[in-house]
C-alpha cells in the first residue's frame, strides 16, 4: 500500500517576519553586501537611478521617467535561505503600496513580497520561476521581481524609503 502524500504548506509572512528570531548579525560588510549590480536590467535602465530599501528588507530602484524595479536586498535572500520558488506579479496588474507583488519561498520559510510605492506592473522577472536561486545570488541585480510604472511620484520621497546609509543603521538597529 502506498503512503498517502502530505505536503506541508508554509504560512506565507512579509520578509521583515520572516527573518524575525534568525535576523543576520550585523557587521561592518552589510552596505558592501547589499551594494547593487549595476550590470543587471535595474541599474542600466537609465543613466539616473535612486535607489530606496524598506523596513521589509525590499529596494526600490525608481528613473526618471517613472520606472521602478523592485526586490528584496542580500540581507532579506541570506535570512531566507536558500530559493525553491519565486511567485512574481502579473503584468498589467495595478497595486498601491504594501500590496503583495509576489512572495519567495525557501527551505526556511515563505515570504511576501510588498511592493514601497503605487503602479502599474510594467513586467515581472520570469527567470526567476525556472531560476529561483537568482534571488540568492544576485538580489540586488538580475534576481528583481517586478518593473512598475510609479503612479505617485511624491511616495518615492517618502520617509520610510531609507537611501543605503539609513538602511544600514536600521539593520545596525534591529540587529
Amino acid at each position: 500500500m502506498i503512503a498517502p502524500l502530505r505536503i506541508a504548506v508554509l504560512p506565507m509572512r512579509p520578509v521583515a517576519a520572516a527573518l524575525g528570531s534568525r535576523m543576520l548579525r550585523f557587521n561592518s560588510t552589510v552596505a558592501q553586501a547589499n551594494s547593487l549590480n549595476p550590470s543587471a536590467a535595474p541599474f542600466k535602465f537609465s543613466d539616473s537611478v535612486t535607489v530606496r530599501y524598506t523596513r521589509e528588507h525590499e529596494w526600490l530602484a525608481s528613473h526618471p521617467d517613472g520606472t521602478a524595479f523592485v526586490g528584496i536586498t542580500k540581507y532579506a535572500a541570506d535570512a531566507l535561505g536558500d530559493a525553491t520558488f519565486v511567485e512574481v506579479p502579473e503584468v498589467g496588474d495595478s497595486v498601491q503600496v504594501g500590496d503583495s507583488i509576489g512572495s519567495v519561498e525557501s527551505v526556511k520559510s515563505a515570504s511576501e513580497i510588498y511592493t514601497p510605492v503605487d503602479g502599474e506592473i510594467l513586467e515581472a522577472n520570469d527567470e526567476l520561476t525556472s531560476n529561483p536561486a537568482l534571488i540568492n545570488s544576485d538580489p540586488l541585480g538580475e534576481g528583481w521581481i517586478a518593473k512598475l510604472k510609479v503612479t505617485d511620484s511624491d511616495q518615492l520621497l517618502d520617509a520610510e524609503l531609507f537611501d543605503i546609509d539609513a538602511y544600514v543603521k536600521f539593520l545596525q538597529e534591529e540587529s
